[in-house]
């Protein structure tokens, strides 16, 4: 398994950090790609269930959504979030008419997929977009990595204390600390290391790097709870299988679909 795990993220990694790099359509489409994939999970979930969301619908509107923030930023995200949330309203309205029971809920698990993971995961673009972008991606995204391996890692050595019974078993007060403290040593260090690239002209700063760390690394773990919530709910152990040893693309980027609106307004208020 855990060779399985590293192997993955041997090959993915420096695809992701590539697309960071590149910046513009290329990261979009890759953020709008995971939205898609993401969203499809999140419906093939709640199937487990015997409900009945628009997968398609919902996987392509989240993809589409994304796009609309690279391209007109949040305005232009907001009418595309609009149009396909009506389109969606509408496609259950036909399928009650037509003897579906369950359309309401139905509906519901759409706005899960179409503003969840389309709208919440579109802040990735939008920070990237921001002055300094590639910095602030490198260091809001690594450090969720970071709080989530110092949780892992202290919580396997020295976790007790059940953190969330009912959501996540394994998650110990002790390893959420500790994901914590690494969080914020994280943050500050490679805000350390990435002001060395951007120049001295960066708005980066030691202690921006530490705060952000410290307050992803104590928010973010409810995004890893939330989609543990939609497992129990649904009976899945994982969103899908498409990532060995990992599960599928929504277990991955549950902690970013909070970093990334966090991140955004932070820095969105640094930068005044």
């Amino acid at each position: 398994m855990l060779a399985k795990r590293l192997l993955v993220v041997i090959i993915l990694l420096p695809i992701g950090v590539w697309a960071i790099n590149q910046g513009g359509w290329v990261f979009a489409l890759m953020v709008a790609l995971l939205a898609g994939m993401a969203a499809w999970e999140v419906g093939n979930m709640f199937a487990h269930k015997g409900l009945k969301p628009a997968k398609w619908g919902i996987s392509l509107g989240a993809a589409l959504i994304v796009l609309m923030r690279y391209y007109g930023g949040i305005e232009s995200s907001a009418w595309a979030l609009s149009l396909v949330i009506l389109l969606s309203m509408t496609y259950h309205l036909i399928d009650y008419e037509r003897g579906r029971e369950s359309a309401a809920s139905d509906f519901a698990i759409d706005l899960i997929g179409l503003v969840y993971c389309g709208w919440f995961i579109g802040y990735l673009v939008s920070l990237r977009q921001l002055p300094e972008g590639k910095w602030w991606i490198l260091l809001v995204l690594p450090i969720v990595w970071l709080a989530d391996g110092g949780a892992f890692l202290i919580g396997q050595r020295f976790g007790k204390h059940a953190l969330s019974p009912r959501l996540s078993p394994k998650k110990t007060w002790e390893g959420y600390w500790g994901g914590v403290i690494s969080g914020t040593i994280g943050g500050w260090g490679l805000a350390a290391l990435w002001m060395i690239g951007a120049g001295p002209a960066t708005h980066l700063s030691l202690t921006k790097g530490a705060l952000l760390g410290l307050i992803l690394s104590v928010i973010t773990p409810l995004g890893d709870l939330g989609e543990s919530m939609i497992k129990r709910e649904t009976g899945v152990k994982d969103s899908s299988n498409i990532l060995p040893g990992h599960g599928g693309i929504f277990d991955r980027i549950d902690s970013w679909l909070w970093a990334g609106v966090i991140g955004y307004y932070l820095v969105i208020w640094w930068l005044g």
